[in-house]
């Protein structure tokens, strides 16, 4: 299924069905720029979690996305590009 938007809220829904509950940090509070290690969340956390965003929303994101979104605002920033230029 294709989609325009991706949230914060369909972020931590994602990561939650596909890795359960982080341990540490937690994904409640202003976690935008926060680490996704200091939340609880491993690369193999972010690999699973691309997979699922790469099917639920029909896009195919670049491997340097989970090298370099280290954070949900750079894994947001990169899922929202992905979109726009599918959309486009």
């Amino acid at each position: 299924m294709s989609r325009s938007a991706f949230t914060l809220d369909d972020l931590k829904r994602i990561l939650l069905e596909g890795s359960g509950a982080p341990e540490g940090g937690g994904l409640d509070g202003d976690i935008l720029d926060t680490d996704f290690t200091d939340i609880g969340y491993d690369s193999l956390a972010l690999l699973e979690t691309a997979s699922r965003i790469e099917r639920e929303y029909g896009i195919e994101l670049d491997e340097s996305v989970i090298g370099e979104a280290t954070t949900p605002r750079v894994f947001l920033d990169a899922v929202t590009g992905h979109l726009a230029t599918a959309a486009a």
